[in-house]
Formats: structure tokens, C-alpha cells, sequence
């Protein structure tokens, strides 16, 4: 049996520190409220809470509402009772209250909403549906996207250049691209930011950087209610 590759042990290391700071900063908040414990996942999908753990959520009372942006994007899993769907764009969620979650989740979403405008958008989103929340980004001065995995500083590179390589190399999961278009779709939906953007974005949340030597990889911007 071929052993995983340093990529793949690296990004389960990563992964696990961040699912246990995850679980701490969720059990936090859990014990500031009475009854059943609401989280809305924004872009997010079931089977990503099997990371977190179900048992997890059971023996915590926890009920998770995944928002993503079309059917498509949502994946029922085991269709655990713990769990509800819904489609929304959660830049302007009309149909959220305020507070209407105790905390909300989001891994990884923050990068492909769009231009800055919808990244504010749905940073006030964030902010108004829950009094706490956990929002990690991969973080653009890391050399390495983990988006295109493949080409170390590729995300640095000028855009012609970068379409023009996705449309001759796998760099990410799929490819080589079919199409400009479809090169261009995928760099346009997917666009980094980096710590001054994430504070200027969660201006009242704590900034956790998850380091991988002295740079840092990922951003975690979390809050806990006052």
C-alpha cells in the first residue's frame, strides 16, 4: 500500500488542529446557551461535519443548517436529523433573522463569494445572523493555493498568465480547462485574501493565523458573542 504524500499528511495535520479549535471554540458558546445549540453553515456541506464529528453534535444537542447557493451544491449525506438544507445566497440572506443562529460556520467560502463588495456582503451577513462565528480562509501570502496545488506561487502570477496555464495543465483537481471561459470562470470565482483584508472584514473578531513554519497558511476569523 503507497503511503500518503507529504501534501496529503500536511493537510490532515492542518486540518486537525483546525477541527479541534473548531469543537473548543463551539463548546464555548454551547455553554452559554439553554436548549438546543443552532449553527448555520454558510457554503458548506454535510458531509464535512463527519470531520467535526456527529457524535459530536448529539452529545452537544447541536442542529446545523447548511446554506449554499444552489441544490446542487448541497449534499444530503446520511440525511441525519441533526441537519437541515437550505439554498440561499449568503451574501444577502433576506430570509435569515437577526440572530437567528446561535453561531455561524463557514471553511473555505469566503475566497470564492466574488470581488470585495460580496466578500464585505457577506462578511455583514456573518456578522448580523449569529453573535459568533468561525469563518477560516486559506490565506493568499501562503505560496501555495490550495485551489491550484500543483504550481507553487501560481495565484502571484499575472491573470493571463495563470488562464493561459490551466488551459495547458492540471493544476488543481480538474483540468487542463476546456475553455477560456471556463479557465476564467473558475480564477474570477476563486480570490484570496490576506490578513489586512480579513480584519478589515471582521473588524470586532479575533484574526488566528494557522502557521505552517513562520508563514501562515490559513485565516481564522472567530468571534464569541458578548
Amino acid at each position: 500500500m503507497s503511503q500518503p504524500s507529504l501534501r496529503s499528511r500536511l493537510s490532515r495535520h492542518f486540518r486537525t488542529g483546525r477541527d479541534r479549535f473548531l469543537r473548543e471554540l463551539i463548546l464555548a458558546e454551547r455553554a452559554r446557551v439553554e436548549g438546543r445549540f443552532h449553527i448555520a453553515d454558510l457554503g458548506g456541506r454535510v458531509d464535512y461535519w463527519g470531520r467535526v464529528g456527529i457524535d459530536f453534535l448529539i452529545a452537544n444537542d447541536i442542529h446545523v443548517t447548511v446554506i449554499n447557493q444552489t441544490a446542487d451544491e448541497l449534499y444530503a449525506g446520511d440525511g441525519h436529523e441533526r441537519f437541515s438544507l437550505a439554498v440561499g445566497d449568503c451574501c444577502a440572506l433576506d430570509d435569515v433573522a437577526d440572530n437567528q443562529f446561535d453561531m455561524v460556520h463557514s471553511n473555505s467560502v469566503i475566497e470564492h463569494v466574488g470581488g470585495y463588495a460580496r466578500k464585505q456582503a457577506f462578511a455583514r451577513e456573518v456578522n448580523r445572523i449569529a453573535p459568533a462565528h468561525y469563518v477560516q480562509t486559506p490565506n493568499f501570502w501562503f505560496p501555495i493555493d490550495p485551489h491550484w496545488p500543483v504550481m507553487p506561487f501560481f495565484h502571484w502570477l499575472p491573470l493571463l498568465w495563470r488562464w493561459r496555464l490551466l488551459m495547458r495543465f492540471k493544476l488543481g483537481w480538474g483540468g487542463p480547462h476546456r475553455s477560456i471561459a471556463h479557465a476564467m470562470g473558475d480564477l474570477e470565482g476563486t480570490v484570496l485574501v490576506d490578513g489586512a483584508q480579513m480584519r478589515d472584514l471582521f473588524p470586532v473578531s479575533r484574526i488566528r493565523a494557522e502557521r505552517f513554519a513562520l508563514l501562515a497558511k490559513s485565516l481564522i476569523a472567530a468571534r464569541s458573542r458578548a
